[in-house]
């Protein structure tokens, strides 16, 4: 639990997030056997016959003298695993789960990652793309849950909007330091970010981000949120990758679909088909797939209330038999009905306590309410 954490192996991990690159399986089963300061130490002296691979960290060990005070300048903060702000949900990563992040904005980490859902998708979007996804990102915030993206452009940042929108945290998992904005344009939003949730990243401060760095931070966001959906991405896309890394940690992938005729939509259509993603259309079909039994469950659809919905069969085929112009006798009514004059004259006194039906001088028509009602189907 946070406070138990040694000093010296909470900035050992810091440290280590300065020497080597995010997701090294190496380094993470270094640490999760010697400990992190062990592993530090073993890096800084060099000791002959020790692995060589320590060698490849060493290279790095002169910036860390440029380090002190690094979070507090960059108003940030280190979480390590068993740190109260520490998602669980990241130890399913094994030994590639992060050694450590570096943490800034208002929002708890943990708290914001309980329940949360991944939404990722195509830098170049369609305003198609961006519509769901804010649409999408908001619903889920209006229900509590916190949405997950990478803060790039297209369609992460539609993500992070839309749950600002409706004043629900959002987390930016980031491929660079958290006190970089990039892309640069979005300096504001990751400002409005850290003011109303948190903004993430395993690198520290001052880090540039690589497209290595961009594909590691990748299974960080599908392992922080319950399920990943894609709203756009193309045949080859850093979003196909997250879905991927999701469905490797065993959460539900889900996609958006898009028009046939949409560049933007062909991986969204090959996760469906070839991928077994789910398809969802909205926020309750997401929580379908990921939210509680009980506290997410949605009343079901159904389509436009209409008058006649709730007709026995014969009176629903009574109305269809009266004209809407003119007006007919009972017996007419019967004859296009097919029914005899008792059930025609029920009905019809059915139709007319409900407001659906009038008649004048005995003859009957159906009333501008029921202009809706079906029309009779067609044979064949």
């Amino acid at each position: 639990m946070g406070g138990v954490i040694p000093a010296a192996e909470r900035a050992a991990r810091a440290a280590l997030t300065r020497l080597a690159e995010p997701g090294d399986a190496w380094l993470g089963r270094a640490v999760a056997g010697l400990g992190a300061a062990e592993v530090l130490d073993r890096v800084r002296s060099a000791r002959a016959g020790e692995d060589e691979r320590l060698g490849h960290y060493r290279v790095r060990l002169p910036a860390l003298a440029a380090d002190r005070e690094l979070a507090t300048r960059a108003g940030a903060r280190v979480v390590v695993p068993g740190d109260d702000e520490w998602p669980a949900a990241l130890d399913d990563l094994g030994e590639r789960a992060p050694i450590a992040l570096w943490v800034a904005g208002e929002g708890q980490l943990a708290d914001a990652a309980r329940r949360s859902v991944s939404v990722v998708g195509a830098r170049a979007c369609t305003a198609y793309g961006e519509h769901v996804a804010g649409e999408l990102a908001a619903g889920l915030g209006d229900r509590g849950w916190t949405v997950v993206s990478g803060g790039a452009y297209g369609i992460d940042a539609a993500a992070h909007r839309g749950a600002l929108a409706v004043d629900a945290p959002t987390v930016a998992v980031l491929a660079c330091g958290v006190d970089v904005p990039y892309p640069a344009a979005h300096d504001g939003l990751l400002r409005a970010i850290r003011a109303r949730g948190v903004v993430v990243s395993e690198l520290p401060p001052g880090s540039r981000p690589t497209r290595r760095r961009f594909l590691d931070r990748n299974r960080v966001i599908a392992a922080l949120g319950r399920g990943t959906v894609v709203v756009e991405a193309a045949t080859r896309s850093g979003a196909k990758n997250t879905a991927g890394q999701a469905d490797d940690l065993s959460r539900p992938v889900m996609a958006v679909p898009g028009p046939v005729t949409s560049a933007a939509s062909v991986g969204c259509h090959e996760l469906i088909r070839g991928r077994g993603a789910a398809l969802v259309t909205d926020a309750a079909d997401v929580l379908d797939l990921v939210g509680d039994l009980v506290t997410d469950a949605r009343d079901l659809r159904r389509g436009e209330a209409r008058p006649h919905d709730s007709l026995d069969p014969v009176t629903l085929r009574v109305l269809e038999a009266l004209p809407v112009r003119r007006r007919a006798s009972a017996d007419s009514v019967g004859r296009v009905a097919g029914l005899d004059a008792p059930t025609v004259l029920r009905a019809l006194g059915l139709l007319a306590a409900t407001g659906l039906a009038d008649a004048h001088e005995g003859r009957w028509r159906r009333t501008p309410t029921a202009t809706r009602a079906p029309e009779p189907p067609m044979p064949g």
